[in-house]
């Protein structure tokens, strides 16, 4: 008798990229507990620990060959709580819950556009190969808000920016983030890490100063790394002609018309993969 059952393995490699999933939830969550009482450094970390996970349940996925529609779908409900809700949350009680009655817009314009995003990346994205995600990654702008607090602890900050208006600056970088997220603009994948191409090498030298910079002074880095991410865009998109003409394959529609068929919802905007999503969304 077999005392490993083939299919009980198979079971738990399938399991795994959900696991990953449920504890960025997990850290998503206890960032707004941590953020309520007042610890935003922590909750802030906690954001980034998210993003973190949300990085490995895609490659665990992706290397194990067991995305699901159900997997793509629970990572982008868990994104719109960990990058969207947690973030907003974060900077709401740091920097909006005393500036005024209406204060909280700013933040409610913020989710908005993550849920937006998330779900337009289910309808577009998910489950294809990319080289490029349509419009900012929620994770990115949700680590972006994430490591604000950590970097006004800084002697760069406290040296460079503390004659800016700081409450101006943050309204105008919630609202940055909301449109980019929604918008047209491509932004990069995560390079891919080799030592046969070029583009490998590049992508592992990448990977190596971000974790090097990372470890040795993560207050001052990730903050700046996740505006620099953002304006890259912005640029990129501006040097070659503005925005890109959207491709037939990566039709950057909200949604299509939903029409019903047989007792069944379709949508002429997205159809599953006939043999399951192949590599989990991620990146949303």
């Amino acid at each position: 008798m077999n005392p490993f059952p083939r299919h009980g393995i198979r079971r738990a490699v399938i399991v795994a990229p959900s696991l990953f999933t449920l504890f960025n939830l997990f850290f998503g969550i206890w960032s707004m507990v941590l953020a309520s009482r007042g610890d935003f450094s922590r909750a802030g970390w906690y954001i980034l620990v998210g993003g973190i996970l949300d990085v490995l349940d895609g490659r665990v996925a992706r290397l194990s060959r067991t995305g699901t529609r159900f997997g793509a779908e629970l990572d982008s409900l868990v994104d719109v709580v960990t990058f969207g809700v947690a973030p907003a949350f974060l900077i709401y009680k740091l920097e909006f819950a005393a500036a005024g009655a209406a204060e909280w817009i700013f933040c409610y314009f913020y989710v908005m556009a993550a849920t937006i995003r998330l779900a337009r990346f289910n309808i577009t994205q998910a489950g294809r190969a990319k080289r490029s995600f349509i419009g900012l990654p929620s994770p990115a702008a949700g680590m972006t808000l994430a490591t604000f607090y950590p970097f006004t602890t800084t002697e760069l900050y406290q040296h460079l920016f503390r004659v800016l208006p700081r409450h101006l600056l943050m309204q105008f970088l919630m609202i940055g983030l909301a449109i980019l997220m929604v918008s047209n603009v491509r932004y990069a994948t995560m390079p891919r890490a080799g030592l046969r191409t070029l583009r490998g090498l590049l992508g592992l030298a990448t990977i190596l100063f971000i974790l090097v910079f990372g470890v040795l002074d993560h207050d001052a880095f990730f903050f700046p790394l996740g505006v620099a991410y953002m304006a890259y865009g912005v640029v990129r998109a501006t040097a070659l002609g503005f925005f890109f003409d959207v491709g037939e394959d990566e039709e950057a529609e909200i949604a299509g018309p939903i029409v019903i068929s047989n007792g069944e919802r379709e949508t002429d905007a997205y159809t599953p993969p006939s043999r399951g999503i192949g590599p989990r969304g991620g990146q949303g």
